[in-house]
């Protein structure tokens, strides 16, 4: 990606942003507002997606009325890359944030050794210059963005991202009325920590005699009960997703307001979360338009977390930036895709390995960078499942079958290939077939093409070398963003303030007094009261932000 000089950087985050960029012949056609509703932890375990175990009546509903995806894809199985990767359009090998986790690490890990992230920095991932966390883009141009609640972006967001983010944040909020909105709901009832003896379970609804338990997994009373809260979470979340239509529907919003609804990566149960098979990456992607196009539409186009950004901006009727790796499926910007999604697993807390994997919904072939490594890695948090205790028991009996080597074999072949439609739970390894020849290598090249093309940062086998040549461009510790600087210009008697940054790249916000909201600059600030103080944000992401107060001076009298 080449890199924009600092000085036509400065200029582009000053200009004014111009007005909407939306193209379309009918505007009509082009929702006000739009609503993620993101789950944790989530395989399509729904019955719109043909699992009726438990009811899911609110998401069937939004299946019913709008389009469902069927090759839908986390960009890796486990949260926080993910997410880094949602709220930018950017590849998370790209950017830096490919390990789980960045600057926060895992409590257990460290419980179980306080020297678990020894020699690793504590960093954020560092974008390119000119990428940003879109909803920034968004609020630029008049969107009321909130976020309601979990950020994990492995990077501390600029303050200009959201207009407000955390447990009460919501679009009801909105300064006026009749401003578009952009607003994420994340529900975590479905969280893997919802199967943890320590936590209150969900309301019951399903029987575990009832459950299918996958063939890799040990068909045992914990397995079959840690499948069922599962489900009951499932539940507990649709429930959770009628209310937010309930509100919708009670002020009118409902039929203005597209809707994306989708999980983080799959499900979080042993060979689910932290693995590259479908069970850890294949998500559920329903979309609802507000004018009821495409309704009971079942989508095959394979899509992944990089075209969501994209997506987003496309369905409002603005079009994305270059910069992002991705390429919107819906709005009126959509574009093609290769047909295939691209999928990588790095560090998972304290535990190192390195894996990447290309599927094209059917087919899917991994690559073990680390084939020393077991396939099910031995990470601290993930031990509170209870599961896990006859996982380690059919480890040690030596009783495990021919389906569950990858549970219990203590390394990786170092490449792997499945026939979804023949072997829908992945257990039969196809990677020699004499029939399947061509089509892997094929995939290889691929896979190979995409390394290379994106620069793939996690192929860097030391981390803390891949920080600061590559993060911190030969520093020894976190960059920090240079202060805002003031232009103050007056013509005709009013004054305005143009706000620039040294640091390329740097997000810029403005708010009068301490406190408030933060504004994203978009152009120069009209400035009155002698007196009167500004605060003034500059944040590079990646980079400490610095805040400025400055005081607008007196108007020099002759």
């Amino acid at each position: 990606m080449p890199q924009l000089h600092p000085i036509l950087l400065v200029f582009l985050m000053t200009v004014p942003p111009g007005p909407d960029p939306i193209v379309d012949n009918d505007p009509e056609a082009i929702p006000r507002n739009l609503v993620w509703i993101t789950i944790e932890d989530m395989s399509p375990w729904l019955g719109c997606y043909g699992d009726v175990t438990v009811p899911t009546p609110n998401l069937d509903r939004i299946a019913d009325e709008g389009v469902r995806y069927v090759n839908a894809y986390a960009t890796t199985p486990v949260c926080a890359p993910s997410r880094s990767t949602l709220i930018t359009g950017c590849w998370a090998t790209r950017i830096g944030s490919m390990h789980m986790r960045t600057g926060n690490p895992s409590s257990a890990a460290l419980a179980r050794d306080p020297d678990a992230y020894a020699g690793i920095p504590d960093y954020e991932a560092v974008p390119d210059p000119e990428i940003r966390c879109f909803p920034e883009l968004l609020r630029g141009r008049g969107w009321y963005c909130t976020n309601r609640s979990k950020t994990d972006y492995q990077f501390r967001e600029p303050a200009t991202t959201w207009d407000r983010s955390g447990g009460r944040a919501h679009w009801r909020n909105r300064p006026h009325p009749d401003q578009r909105f952009f607003a994420v709901f994340n529900l975590g009832v479905t969280h893997e920590s919802g199967t943890f003896a320590s936590r209150r379970p969900a309301r019951t609804v399903c029987d575990p005699a009832t459950v299918t338990v996958p063939p890799y997994l040990p068909d045992t009373a914990r397995t079959r009960t840690d499948i069922a809260r599962t489900y009951d979470n499932i539940a507990a979340m649709d429930r959770q997703v009628g209310g937010l239509l309930a509100e919708l529907e009670d002020a009118g919003r409902l039929e203005d307001t597209a809707i994306m609804v989708f999980s983080d990566h799959g499900v979080g149960l042993p060979r689910g979360k932290r693995c590259v098979y479908d069970s850890g990456t294949r998500v559920p992607l329903l979309i609802r338009w507000p004018d009821g196009r495409g309704s009971g539409r079942v989508e095959e186009r394979v899509v992944s977390f990089e075209d969501f950004a994209p997506t987003t901006l496309s369905i409002l009727g603005i079009e994305p930036p270059t910069w992002m790796d991705g390429v919107a499926f819906e709005g009126i910007h959509a574009g093609d895709d290769d047909g295939f999604a691209y999928l990588h697993a790095d560090r998972m807390d304290a535990i190192r390995d390195r894996t990447r994997a290309i599927t094209d919904g059917r087919f899917r072939y991994i690559r073990n960078l680390m084939p020393e490594r077991p396939r099910l890695y031995n990470v601290a948090y993930s031990e509170n499942v209870p599961m896990m205790a006859d996982v380690h028991a059919l480890r040690a009996s030596g009783d495990a079958t021919a389906e569950q080597w990858q549970l219990v074999d203590p390394t990786k072949p170092e490449e792997e290939f499945y026939d979804l439609d023949a072997d829908p739970h992945e257990v039969v390894n196809l990677i020699d077939a004499p029939v399947h020849r061509s089509r892997i290598e094929a995939m290889r090249r691929r896979l190979d093409a995409w390394m290379r093309d994106t620069g793939d940062l996690g192929l860097i086998e030391d981390e803390a070398e891949m920080v600061r040549t590559r993060l911190w461009s030969g520093r020894d510790r976190k960059p920090r963003t240079a202060a805002a600087v003031v232009d103050l210009t007056t013509d005709g008697g009013e004054r305005t303030a143009t706000i620039t940054c040294p640091t390329p790249g740097a997000s810029l916000g403005h708010r009068r007094g301490r406190g408030g909201v933060w504004r994203p600059v978009t152009g120069p600030i009209p400035v009155d009261d002698a007196g009167e103080t500004l605060e003034l944000l500059a944040h590079r992401i990646g980079f400490e932000p610095r805040v400025l107060r400055w005081s607008i001076p007196p108007i020099d009298r002759p």
